[in-house]
């Protein structure tokens, strides 16, 4: 006899994500009450494959990255959300270790649960360098938790206990080393644009954390916490590149945040 489905909502955010949506989707298929897509205007597939499994799908481009996901679990009509990005993929033990979770007395006793997740570059999962566990918050109430206005890497105010599970949520986080640097672009442009702002807002914050000495600073420091204090070493090769990428994360956000300061003065 199949079992009831949980009354969890998993939401997930997608961009032309047509390589990737089907086996996430496939992974809560069946057992969760409801799925919801919302669509960064994709001009792939992405929307036709969503529609063969979730619930709904929704189309809202993404302005503010924080802004955007605290909208599009707004959206869901249970009271747990179990997020997920378009790359994430449930494991058949997480998924039995969520459906006890939802059954259990435990569920009264917190708001959210962070979940471990296995970071994958291509078939190699990269067990160092700060990759492994990377516990996230993915499940929680609805009405007591949300993620700051931001437009990259926004912080997370949550009401209330955060629990722990202990099964895996594997992420295909790159598909190979060009999609490395494609992402590292893309996330670093918009570091930028958060930090333009805040110097429109406050200059003198914008100058103390942006300005070239802290910059190096934050370069030399990243490195070495992923590559040394963290291990990244024993990834070899990879927990090597792994490294650099998080050190150039912090040279190109300065880049491009003094291109838009300057161009802005002048």
């Amino acid at each position: 006899m199949e079992s009831k489905k949980v009354p969890v909502s998993v939401v997930i955010l997608t961009k032309n994500e047509e390589e990737k949506i089907e086996d996430c989707l496939k992974s809560v298929w069946g057992w969760v009450d409801e799925i919801i897509v919302v669509d960064d205007e994709s001009t792939d597939r992405t929307r036709e494959i969503a529609s063969k499994y979730a619930d709904r799908v929704l189309v809202k481009k993404m302005d503010i990255e924080g802004k955007h996901r605290n909208w599009a679990y707004s959206q869901a009509k249970n009271d747990w959300i179990f997020s997920l990005d378009a790359d994430e993929v449930v494991t058949e033990e997480l998924k039995k270790e969520i459906i006890q979770l939802m059954n259990s007395n435990l569920i009264e006793e917190y708001n959210a649960f962070a979940i471990p997740r296995r970071n994958f570059l291509g078939n190699r999962w990269i067990r160092y360098g700060g990759f492994y566990p990377s516990a996230q918050l993915k499940l929680f109430r609805k009405d007591k938790f949300r993620w700051e206005e931001a437009e990259v890497h926004p912080r997370a105010f949550l009401e209330g206990k955060c629990g722990r599970l202990k099964k895996d949520l594997l992420h295909y986080t790159y598909k190979d080393f060009s999609d490395v640097l494609k992402k590292l672009n893309h996330q670093t442009t918009l570091e930028a644009k958060k930090w333009f702002r805040i110097y429109k807002e406050n200059p003198k914050k914008a100058h103390y954390k942006m300005n070239f000495f802290h910059v190096l600073w934050r370069m030399l420091d990243r490195f070495i916490r992923s590559f040394i204090i963290k291990k990244g070493f024993k990834d070899g090769f990879l927990g090597f590149v792994i490294a650099v990428n998080s050190s150039l994360y912090q040279l190109l956000s300065y880049v491009k945040y003094k291109e838009l300061r300057e161009n802005y003065e002048k």
